[in-house]
């Protein structure tokens, strides 16, 4: 089983000799053969184990198991304790969801900190199976169909090569030593309630239950790849990108053949479930302005368009530029330059202002602009409002949230970007110009 294990990260090109590897080990059977194969194999690794507290002094003992592994192994190791039910309470979710978002988390921290290239975690086929159902039961799309992949981004799972059967022989066969989770016997979880209840009964009535179903997943991954290639060509045609900001061209998607299965396999990258994205279907025709979330995400419907950027803090930092400076790189990168007005050309820029600097006085200020902030555009004698000139420029509102002004004295000089204010435009009179460039993230 060893040499299985080899050849399977060999031809599916799970890990280059020269890799680190960050083995999830619980201290049950699955992960203990995975980490007897590693230590065997030669492979360059460490462990990192989860204790969730959720079976009193078993889960201390599990965790006592594998700091005793660490020691005979002599390996790089790290260890967390988590209060899974309340994180649960208060995020609203189930006991296993909790336990697998603290799980993960943990590990791609660890695995960015100690420079680990892959987080390997002990999945075998008989965990493929139960996928499947599961997934199914809660009404999933294809992808959810082929289960757990070998290579997920960070996550790789070396056993999907082998079943259940298999590793508690290899387990015997070698004497390897496990810790038994009796929560495994207990029809409490979903995952518990289906290996225990409902699988055994499709083997009764088939045999090679197993075997078939898994060459059904595998034909069903070879019609996701097809499934997904289509789909990507109809992403490059409705969205595009603009700086980090996703766009959704809303003509565009609903005059595809399938409008509500494509918008889902473009915003379930961004952790968007199949609700949301049918309320947002849903509100597609509707008045702009809606804002929708994800966990990572924040999705707003804005005339023709989606906007799909990352949830981020609102900003409140402001920035200075003091006389003599030639070049800021907060908010963004700024190049500044003095010059004389002699025989200076205007440039048509909007990201570029020219300025009289007599009428400046440093330092001039940069911040997000608020309500209430107003201005005299450029042309204009009279003030506005800036959240009135957003309206009548047609802003969508993730631009205009990440809008930033400069500043003099507590007067706008410039809507960065978009307009500077009148008050300091070169006239005829200007005798030295600030040029201010930016280069907008």
């Amino acid at each position: 089983m060893l040499e299985r294990f080899i050849e399977n990260i060999n031809k599916k090109l799970l890990i280059n000799s020269n890799q680190k590897i960050l083995l999830a080990v619980s201290g049950g059977i699955d992960s203990m053969v995975m980490l007897d194969f590693f230590v065997k194999s030669g492979f360059d690794f460490g462990i990192v184990h989860c204790n969730f507290q959720l079976r009193g002094e078993e889960s201390d003992g599990d965790e006592e198991f594998v700091k005793q592994q660490v020691l005979i192994h002599g390996i790089p190791a790290f260890f967390e304790k988590f209060d899974t039910k309340e994180y649960a309470r208060l995020n609203g979710i189930s006991i296993e969801m909790a336990a697998r978002e603290l799980r993960y988390e943990f590990f791609e921290k660890v695995r960015k900190e100690n420079k680990f290239d892959f987080i390997a975690t002990a999945h075998h086929s008989d965990d493929l199976i139960e996928t499947f159902f599961l997934n199914l039961s809660r009404k999933t799309g294809i992808k959810g169909l082929t289960g757990i992949k070998e290579k997920n981004g960070n996550i790789i799972r070396p056993m999907l090569f082998a079943n259940r059967a298999e590793i508690e022989k290899y387990a015997g066969e070698n004497f390897i030593d496990f810790r038994e989770d009796s929560s495994n016997s207990e029809v409490v979880f979903q995952r518990n309630f289906l290996r225990n209840k409902i699988l055994p009964l499709f083997r009764e009535l088939n045999p090679s239950f197993n075997k078939n179903l898994l060459g059904s997943i595998k034909n069903l991954k070879e019609v996701e790849d097809v499934y997904y290639g289509f789909f990507e060509e109809l992403k490059q045609k409705v969205s595009s990108f603009k700086n980090d900001t996703l766009i959704i061209d809303i003509p565009r998607l609903n005059a595809t053949n399938h409008p509500n299965l494509l918008l889902l396999e473009i915003l379930s990258e961004y952790n968007f479930n199949s609700t949301v994205v049918n309320e947002v279907y849903s509100g597609l025709m509707s008045d702009s302005g809606k804002v929708f979330y994800s966990k990572t995400h924040r999705l707003i419907k804005d005339r023709e368009k989606l906007f799909v950027s990352a949830r981020e803090e609102k900003e409140s930092k402001i920035f200075y530029i003091e006389n003599g400076d030639i070049e800021l790189f907060e908010p963004f990168v700024i190049d500044i330059e003095k010059l004389e007005s002699g025989n200076f050309q205007i440039i048509k820029d909007k990201n570029i202002a020219c300025l009289d600097l007599e009428k400046l006085q440093f330092p001039l200020l940069i911040r997000k602009w608020k309500q209430g902030d107003y201005f005299q555009p450029l042309g204009m004698t009279g003030f506005k409002k800036v959240s009135d000139f957003f309206i009548d420029e047609k802003v969508p509102i993730h631009e205009k949230e990440n809008t930033w002004i400069l500043c003099s004295n507590n007067k706008i000089v410039w809507i960065m970007g978009y307009r500077i204010d009148n008050r300091f435009k070169i006239t005829t009179q200007t005798k030295s110009v600030l040029k201010i460039k930016i280069q907008p993230t």
